[in-house]
């Protein structure tokens, strides 16, 4: 049976303007500058300068378009976007930059990839058609960190449907072999023990570089689990010996194609947003002059406004024009207001922030970092913890100790043995200290990591411990072990 009826409902909506002001709150300051070129180039009522604030405030006094009726040429105040003042000159141009400095650009790399390198390798190589096309595509199976993932006979499947290239498991190892050959070291490995002997084949011969070849032809596992005992029985050597063979695989390259695609890279560069300087024993706060652009409404388009206003036939087209005018200049406006409001919850943000890490900032010892959660920041500043979060996952800041992250100075808190609230931030960096202290021929195991820091007044759990090692990619006492 249906019925029908009336039900109440509070519901908060955003507007699209609301939902583009967090974006742009959001962007860090790279990215901020290519949404203003961008707005810049996709509306031609918005300029760079500096708007005259007689002009704007009028803009907004007389003219507001929040209600959603349907709005007709005749309807549009023409006033309200016009001003008959004129501007002085000084007052347009930007301060960011001087006005005899040239605009720069950073060029681009365009270096060889890594694929294209081996490539051109393999076109050194005499090889039949049919081989060449078979190397050709091993090459193309190879990934970025330089391996082959994949079987050679699922190879030999695809090469049979894909390329209609029948052969033979060995004929495919074959190629493959001269493939290991190219540069760099270790490429077209199927797995870490075949790219490490790889690697070593090529070193000068020595009696370490002939003992490492046959731990890791042998026992692999032994190695990567770091069980020394049972290496020095079963290749009866000494430690001093097994020391030197490991040395020797130490200074190998496990991903042997990612270090060449790193080489061809473009460095990104980090622009910090926020600069925090100690001025006479206080902090003093700045925004980048970068996140403060000066913009202003186009006066061609307020001239085309007061064209209209003064005809005296008004045509077809010249209303369809008012309408396209008005939208852009509405755009501009709102576009000018939100960059004014991104300014300000910016640095409201960073000052609440900087603030409550107060001692922090002045000292630069981060055993002084409080505890702060998301939370602590957006009641101090009366805003949603969204709005926080969107600040301090995507902003640095320039301290006297070095460019940071925002989100670094977020922790949560534990109590000590004195009931007093500490950072987890500062309870890392104690275990980060204590492990690297730690005799690496006998590492601490969790459960002794634990006692060791509650003998430091911080009574933390075994399991707690191995969270935090874990986050700190720091690797179980096993495989801490070295001989020393």
């Amino acid at each position: 049976m249906l019925k029908q009826g009336l039900h109440q409902k509070l519901l908060q909506k955003l507007s699209p303007q609301q939902i583009q002001l967090m974006k742009l709150i959001q962007l860090p300051t790279l990215a901020f500058e290519q949404k203003l070129k961008q707005e810049l180039e996709e509306n031609p009522a918005l300029e760079v300068g500096k708007e005259h604030e007689e002009d704007y405030d009028s803009y907004q006094d007389e003219y507001d378009d929040s209600g959603n009726e349907k709005i007709e040429a005749e309807d549009i105040d023409i006033d309200a976007y016009l001003s008959d003042d004129e501007i002085p000159s000084y007052k347009l141009s930007s301060n960011n930059y001087s006005s005899d400095e040239e605009e720069k650009y950073t060029p681009y790399a365009s270096g060889t990839s890594f694929h294209q390198f081996l490539e051109s390798q393999l076109q050194t190589v005499t090889l039949s058609e049919q081989d060449y096309k078979i190397a050709e595509f091993l090459v193309g199976s190879i990934d970025e960190s330089g391996y082959i993932r994949r079987e050679l006979i699922d190879i030999i499947d695809d090469l049979a449907f894909t390329q209609n290239i029948f052969t033979t498991e060995e004929d495919v190892e074959k190629l493959l072999r001269i493939i290991q050959n190219f540069d760099p070291a270790g490429v077209g490995a199927r797995d870490l023990r075949e790219c490490l002997i790889l690697q070593l084949k090529r070193k000068k011969t020595t009696e370490s570089k002939e003992l490492a070849i046959e731990i890791l032809e042998k026992s692999f596992d032994a190695f990567v689990k770091k069980h020394y005992q049972k290496l020095l029985q079963k290749f009866n050597i000494n430690e001093e010996e097994l020391k030197d063979a490991i040395l020797e695989i130490e200074k190998l390259n496990p991903k042997p194609g990612g270090a060449y695609a790193q080489d061809n890279k473009i460095a990104e560069q980090i622009i910090p947003d926020f600069t925090i300087r100690i001025v006479d024993g206080e902090l003093e706060l700045s925004l980048n002059g970068r996140n403060a652009p000066e913009l202003k409404i186009s006066n061609e388009y307020t001239n085309l406004l007061k064209g209209y206003k003064e005809s005296k036939v008004k045509t077809k087209s010249q209303k369809d024009a008012v309408l396209f005018i008005k939208q852009k200049l509405d755009a501009a406006k709102w576009f000018i207001d939100a960059i004014i409001q991104r300014q300000q919850t910016l640095l409201l943000n960073m000052n609440a922030i900087m603030e409550y890490q107060r001692e922090y900032f002045l000292t630069g010892d981060e055993r002084k970092l409080k505890p702060m959660i998301l939370k602590d920041i957006a009641d101090k500043i009366n805003m949603d913890i969204s709005t926080v979060s969107r600040v301090a996952n995507s902003k640095y800041v320039t301290t006297p100790y070095g460019t940071k992250l925002i989100k670094e100075f977020f922790s949560e808190s534990m109590k000590n043995t004195q009931g007093e609230d500490v950072s987890t931030k500062e309870i890392k960096t104690i275990l980060s200290n204590v492990i690297e202290d730690e005799d690496k021929n006998s590492p601490f195991t969790d459960e002794k990591l634990a006692k060791i820091l509650k003998e430091k007044g911080y009574p933390i759990a075994r399991r707690t411990i191995a969270k935090y090692r874990e986050q700190l990619d720091i690797p179980v006492a096993r495989l801490r072990k070295k001989i020393l």
